[in-house]
């Protein structure tokens, strides 16, 4: 378990024991394919804070529970479409569900997941916690258009790449700072909190894009070269193709367009030589700067120095 982990170990493993008591249904299936993916792990970051939250804003209750629960089924919904889009095989050093069970239970069960999420909020019964959380199911979906309409598409611009990680990654983690906070009573937090989470969850994805290139895959638990196979025009690539030569943006350029591993060890070496991932990394740590000064206000706690350290793990992780 990871330190900031560690100072909600007890609520982190009832929130283990709440998701898994809110997968029951009495189609096999729908337990079948839950299980298989609340057991793959993960570092649960997202519902993470969602305690972490409303521990450092003194929240004494339970609904925390609840709301971390809701945040990993959303997310967990989003990872079966995800997989069935990209058509993944490995996720978290696992078989993917859609490779287990085939994409139509991959979808349908991550409707379920859905659905769940949205009859626990319910049961919270604030309005405010559920309007957050229906306008970021939202976003991520626009998100998940967005980023397939760019899927072997060179001339994606930096702005572009930006927005679309924004709406598919950090928006969550903004969802989980602001509902946590929401829940907590102190909204004067709100606008600082949903800036850690926006940050945090930017640079979190911008170190998972490095990864794609200079990752291993058991570390990783998916294939290296997994996004430039599905054709995606991420950070890296972007910055190499506007900064090498003519040559070297083409290579690059034609792999998206092929969704082609054909040349990834000479387009790796040019991620690496234009400074591609020396660029995203830098973007990574300053997002995660921004991220750190957001909590300036906040109480100061074990709480708030965990979603510090987290900060800096989403920038300087290599997993």
């Amino acid at each position: 378990m990871l330190s900031f982990h560690q100072v909600v170990s007890d609520d982190f493993e009832a929130t283990n024991q709440l998701i898994i008591k809110q997968l029951h249904s009495d189609v096999g299936l729908v337990e079948n394919i839950g299980h298989h993916l609340i057991n793959a792990g993960g570092k649960r970051l997202r519902p993470l804070l969602v305690m972490l939250t409303a521990r450092a804003l003194g929240y004494q209750g339970q609904q925390h529970l609840d709301l971390a629960a809701i945040i990993e089924f959303i997310h967990t919904a989003t990872l079966l479409h995800d997989d069935v889009v990209d058509m993944s095989e490995l996720r978290r050093g696992r078989p993917t569900a859609n490779a287990s069970w085939g994409n139509a239970p991959s979808v349908l069960v991550g409707d379920f997941l859905y659905s769940r999420a949205f009859q626990m909020m319910v049961a919270i019964g604030q309005m405010e916690i559920m309007a957050i959380l229906s306008n970021t199911t939202n976003v991520i979906s626009e998100g998940e258009v967005q980023q397939l309409v760019n899927i072997k598409d060179p001339s994606v611009s930096e702005a572009n790449y930006f927005e679309v990680i924004y709406k598919k990654t950090a928006a969550l983690f903004e969802a989980a700072c602001t509902t946590g906070c929401e829940l907590a009573g102190l909204t004067e937090h709100r606008a600082a909190l949903a800036e850690y989470g926006k940050c945090l969850g930017i640079a979190f994805q911008l170190v998972d894009d490095t990864l794609d290139y200079e990752g291993d895959t058991e570390a990783l638990g998916k294939n290296v070269g997994d996004d430039l196979a599905e054709g995606k025009p991420t950070l890296p690539l972007i910055y190499t193709m506007a900064n090498g030569e003519a040559e070297e943006s083409a290579l690059v350029a034609d792999a998206i367009r092929a969704g082609s591993t054909e040349n990834l060890t000479a387009i790796v070496e040019l991620v690496k030589k234009r400074g591609g991932l020396a660029y995203t990394h830098k973007q990574a740590e300053a997002y995660a700067d921004q991220a750190k000064t957001a909590l300036a206000g906040m109480p100061s706690n074990e709480y708030t120095q965990a979603m510090l350290d987290l900060a800096d793990f989403a920038a300087n992780r290599n997993h």
